[in-house]
């Protein structure tokens, strides 16, 4: 988040009252109106896009510590995705008059936000390039490393994984046990501890 110069905005998020929500709790629907975003001050997030034949099709996993939402809610246009909580969240709602008077007090937080959305533009044009022309193994590495907690641990579940970088669940777990093999990695229930993230970053730089 640090690195995306949303420092203002994590500080002005700890300020407001958060809401708390169970696993499994629909945030917002896709096609709907966008009235705020959110701070994730707690657990997890899963983005989402469906089909009119009910195929799902994750975006991302948020974790603490991340803004989303943001891109409909300033646009004005209807949501592009659903979003669900995976864990027990506690969640910071900025609706429009919140926004409008934060930024009026604060304008940098204006300039903070421009910064942070058009990394979300670049780094999505990546996911993109990268969904197309790179294999499994360096989508997979990409990912854990992009996922990765301050303890180098990803909490996810293989069918999130798979859904995230386009690949199938059984080809991300035949990925992930050749990690363990090699001891790059450590698998558990729902997360991957990254044991030689260097051997992951060099992956990706072949």
């Amino acid at each position: 988040m640090d690195g995306f110069n949303l420092k203002r905005w994590r500080a002005f998020a700890e300020t407001l009252p958060e809401v708390r929500c169970s696993p499994g709790h629909l945030i917002y629907l896709q096609n709907t109106e966008a009235t705020c975003f959110y701070y994730l001050k707690k657990g997890r997030v899963k983005s989402f896009i469906q089909s009119d034949g009910g195929a799902e099709r994750v975006l991302n996993v948020y974790q603490a510590g991340s803004l989303f939402g943001e891109a409909s809610f300033f646009d004005q246009l209807p949501r592009v995705s659903s979003a669900v909580a995976l864990t027990p969240c506690e969640l910071v709602p900025m609706d429009r008059g919140v926004v409008t008077q934060a930024v009026a007090r604060d304008p940098e937080l204006a300039m903070s936000m421009l910064q942070y959305l058009a990394r979300t533009v670049r780094l999505l044009s990546e996911q993109l390039d990268d969904m197309a022309f790179r294999p499994v193994p360096w989508r997979l590495a990409r990912f854990l490393l992009s996922g990765a907690d301050r303890l180098s641990t990803v909490h996810s579940t293989q069918d999130e994984m798979a859904a995230s970088i386009s690949a199938s669940r059984v080809t991300v777990s035949r990925t992930l046990n050749d990690f363990a093999r090699r001891g790059w990695v450590e698998l558990g229930y729902r997360e991957v501890r990254l044991l030689r993230p260097e051997e992951l970053r060099a992956l990706c730089q072949t």
